[in-house]
């Protein structure tokens, strides 16, 4: 009997790597794609005024640079040309089927048993879930009495939905601070509020993108002390400008990293506004005891950690981190991989493709097993992250060191085995519940 294909669902970033990296590995693959392009949110899930906040060098897979007339910060545009020509290149186009959702999966013996859209299951080998994070839209509960228009970033598309209009933007993450600055620069009156402080960067420093001085020889505690001085040099005080200041240190939470925002604050076209305390109506009450009357409330409040598709408390998640071993493993259920699932601090392409390559071959790996893989991972000391954002210089690292470690985790395996350690069979539809802290997600 032939072994069933692996999997592979999403064909954004993430996506393409991974069926490239099986291809290049020998793997049989099915690669679904919910709709009728490749590029993932470069394709359909960001505004027309978006580009990287990382540079060019820092997002471009290794194997393939961007085009040399590509500007430090490409454009939404850009990089959906970018992946579509990586799609292209390495023929990956005419192995996905666009237009088919998967519905439902779940384990099924040792294997995963997939229902898609159409009606139709087919069993697979492993299934690698690359169907990214920014989809599962995160609303302020208050926005529901809210009497305007709640738009979220992921809906935000051009200028014109602010242009004349009442804005207020919410959250100092990247979206929120493009949202913030296209209402600076189009609405009749913006505010922007944030309920705690953030660690926002300049984009460039001396001319080069300032992601680009960040050397993976210096350890993150330097790293830190750069970043404030920077900041101080360049920004000044985050309290000039109205706003409060982080009581974290830089790389505790994703970085962000926006010019623009500052020069709106400076002109008067954005007011800096404290977190929000309710709303009635129209009107959006503040801490500080003020309030405001807005047409629209815009929401870079960024997305929650969601698998529709997966039973309820299969991946186990702990606040906004996924509980996964070796990057990508569930535990207790081989063959599943959640790829793609934490953010680096700068770009994804020099992270993400030596990792779909070690994904790939410990799914190689996994065939030769009789015991899970997750399992010999687990047992030689690896455990899940403490938060979803990495430390890519790290990363790359573990990433090396995990490939040269090969012989070591067929031994351990191998003892495993003889010590009575087998491969779970899982009855259909039984999935595990979750561990205390943690919460399901459906």
């Amino acid at each position: 009997m032939s072994t069933p294909p692996y999997l592979v669902i999403g064909a954004g970033p993430v996506g393409l790597s991974m069926a490239r990296a099986l291809k290049q590995a020998g793997l049989s693959y099915t690669h679904v794609e919910a709709t009728d392009h490749v590029g993932g949110n470069w394709a359909h899930g960001v505004y027309e005024t978006a580009h990287i906040i990382s540079s060019k060098k820092t997002t471009e897979f290794p194997s393939d640079p961007m085009p040399a007339d590509y500007p430090d910060f490409p454009s939404a545009q850009q990089m959906h040309a970018y992946f579509e020509a990586f799609a292209d290149r390495h023929q990956l186009r005419g192995a996905i089927r666009f237009n088919t959702r998967l519905q439902w999966c779940e384990p099924d013996g040792t294997k995963w048993r997939c229902t898609f859209d159409d009606g139709t299951s087919e069993t697979f080998t492993g299934v690698f879930v690359c169907n990214g994070h920014h989809w599962a839209r995160n609303l302020p509960d208050w926005t529901a009495a809210f009497a305007g228009e709640v738009l979220h970033s992921k809906d935000y598309k051009r200028p014109e939905q602010l242009a004349g209009r009442r804005v207020l933007v919410l959250g100092g993450g990247n979206s929120g601070c493009d949202l913030a600055s296209e209402a600076g620069r189009v609405a009749s009156e913006a505010d922007w509020s944030l309920r705690r402080g953030t660690w926002i960067l300049p984009k460039s420093l001396f001319g080069r993108p300032s992601v680009e001085f960040i050397s993976p020889r210096v350890p993150v505690a330097v790293q830190r002390v750069f970043v404030r001085a920077m900041v101080r040099a360049v920004i000044g005080r985050y309290s000039d400008y109205g706003l409060p200041e982080p009581e974290d240190r830089p790389f505790d939470r994703h970085p962000t990293v926006n010019s623009e925002v500052f020069h709106y604050l400076q002109h008067g076209r954005l007011g800096a506004r404290p977190g929000v305390a309710g709303v009635d109506g129209h009107t959006v009450r503040f801490v500080d005891g003020t309030s405001a009357e807005y047409d629209v409330v815009a929401c870079g409040t960024g997305f929650d950690v969601a698998f529709p598709f997966l039973p309820d408390g299969l991946v186990p998640v702990r606040g906004k981190v996924a509980q996964l071993i070796g990057g990508a493993l569930v535990p207790g259920y081989p063959g599943l991989n959640i790829v793609g699932a934490y953010q680096p601090r700068y770009g994804l392409g020099p992270l993400v493709e030596p990792f779909t390559d070690m994904l790939a071959e410990w799914a190689k790996l996994q065939a030769e097993f009789d015991v899970p893989l997750v399992d010999v991972l687990q047992a030689l000391g690896q455990a899940p992250p403490p938060s979803e954002v990495m430390d890519p210089h790290a990363n790359l690292r573990q990433i090396r060191m995990s490939r040269l470690a090969t012989p070591l985790l067929k031994w351990k395996a191998k003892r495993m085995a003889r010590a009575g350690h087998t491969m779970p069979v899982h009855p259909n539809a039984a999935p595990a519940m979750a561990a205390p802290g943690m919460r399901s997600v459906a």
